[in-house]
């Protein structure tokens, strides 16, 4: 199937939930391909490459979903309209910091590490509880939601750790709604979106079911 094709089946298929066509490693013009057929929020993994083909891409909302190196924040602060990979209050500080700087209200997303896995980043559940009392101090981020990258695991056997994040979400909406605005949800990749629509997820993060096997 063509690009067109895929991202207007995946977009019947998901219905309200909202897609974030991964584009990582993509070429500008299968990227404006996916455009044009109807996708309107691009989530990129590296700051350097977004800013190298952004200008030749067609408009579009731009969301980073990478690891954020401290050295790589002015830059992704100038790019993207939404950080959704924020793992530490180190990082929400700097680009609260930055923001200001350039007169901007990021919106960011916290990532929380939803396994524990020590390889990955992002708040622990026990940590992200009590990061989020320190946040509205902070004028130049406003937080939207949560994300996740769940263990690599078969979909069916992701579903507990979405369960989970979903449950976490509407907690912190709960106790926090007088000071965050949580209204994003972002969970769920090309292997296990559908499990992840299954149990809550407002917003899928989608590459390879677009574009194919990326390039390395």
């Amino acid at each position: 199937m063509s690009v067109d094709n895929n991202i207007k089946s995946i977009l019947a298929e998901i219905g309200d939930t909202t897609l974030v066509c991964v584009s990582k490693t993509v070429e500008p013009e299968r990227i404006n391909e996916a455009l044009r057929a109807g996708a309107t929020i691009l989530g990129e993994n590296r700051v350097q490459e977004f800013e190298a083909k952004c200008a030749q891409l067609l408009p579009c909302e731009s969301h980073f979903i990478g690891h954020l190196q401290t050295n790589k924040i002015k830059k992704a602060v100038q790019l993207f309209d939404v950080i959704q990979s924020v793992d530490s209050l180190k990082l929400i500080r700097k680009i609260d910091q930055r923001a200001r700087v350039l007169g901007k209200v990021q919106k960011v997303y916290l990532q929380v590490n939803i396994g524990n896995e020590p390889q990955k980043s992002g708040f622990r559940v026990e940590e992200i509880k009590k990061a989020i009392t320190e946040i509205p101090s902070l004028k130049n981020v406003c937080v939207e939601g949560l994300m996740c990258i769940p263990p690599l695991l078969s979909p069916e056997q992701t579903r507990p750790y979405f369960r989970k994040m979903k449950y976490l979400f509407e907690e912190m909406k709960q106790e926090n709604q007088d000071n965050i605005n949580f209204c994003e949800l972002s969970m769920g990749m090309s292997n296990d979106y559908r499990i992840a629509i299954e149990e809550g997820a407002t917003m899928v993060r989608i590459g390879s079911a677009i574009f194919g096997k990326r390039q390395l």
